[in-house]
């Protein structure tokens, strides 16, 4: 799954392709490079991200789901009804939802629904998260979620750890050194740790560094990390650099 973020502030990417034209451009360069799902999203959900309003969210989402959507798979990246269902309207047949709450939309609309796990929300889930057990809490609140999308008639349903969502380093370590106990639920996994911070201190230490690297510098956590991820039994990794991490992904799971 490559990532095509149509926002201003993306911890990684943010403004590179706000342009409808550009972001088109990048999306087939995905898919060249071998995504075999485009996600689109146009509301940053990273730490501290304030909310998009819903006219300027379609706004950006749109016109570039309707422009990929005959040449790939296109997911958008929503939690919000409406967005989902316009961006559906264009073309998308996955709906890839932080909220894990659009499983009515999904189950009406007949498309793919992805439940991913957040603590909190974007503003605030990264000032204190805290769990009993975070791999058991995680397990047990996304398979309520994928048995309740199951219920409403998901025919499609994927779940999603939420590595960096409402999670400190040591518990986005952890789900992925026990990831095997959430691909034992049956549900197919996807996982997400491209260029995010939780890299940053274990890519500086590898260097030598003591200052974190910067986002644009954690290609080789973020290979490493969806290659580990496939070879642990996840189905689909949420990736920047889709190049190189295909390449990667074919001696794991070819």
């Amino acid at each position: 799954m490559g990532v095509l973020n149509v926002t201003p502030d993306s911890f990684s990417d943010g403004g590179r392709f706000l342009d409808p034209t550009v972001a088109i451009e990048h999306g087939r360069r995905l898919v060249a490079d071998g995504a075999a799902v485009v996600d689109v999203g146009g509301e940053s959900s990273r730490p501290g991200a304030e909310p998009v309003d819903e006219a300027e969210e379609l706004r950006r989402v749109v016109p570039v789901v309707e422009a990929l959507a005959p040449h790939v798979r296109v997911s958008v990246d929503t939690c919000k009804a409406a967005v989902a269902h316009a961006a559906i309207d264009a073309g998308a047949t996955l709906l890839n939802d932080i909220s894990a709450s659009l499983h009515q939309v999904a189950a009406d609309r007949r498309v793919g629904w992805v439940a991913m796990h957040m603590q909190g929300e974007p503003r605030t889930m990264q000032r204190s998260p805290s769990y009993d057990d975070v791999v058991a809490d995680v397990r047990r609140e996304l398979v309520a979620r994928a048995e309740a999308g199951r219920a409403a008639g998901v025919e499609e349903i994927w779940v999603d750890p939420g590595i960096g969502f409402g999670k400190t380093a040591a518990h986005n370590w952890a789900l992925l050194a026990h990831l095997d106990e959430l691909v034992a639920t049956g549900w197919p996994v996807v996982v997400g740790t491209s260029r995010k911070g939780f890299l940053a201190h274990t890519l500086a230490a590898s260097d030598g560094l003591t200052a974190p690297v910067s986002a644009d510098d954690r290609l080789e956590g973020s290979v490493a990390t969806a290659t580990w991820a496939l070879a642990q039994g996840a189905r689909m990794v949420r990736v920047h650099d889709v190049a190189a991490t295909a390449s990667a992904a074919r001696l794991v799971a070819p």
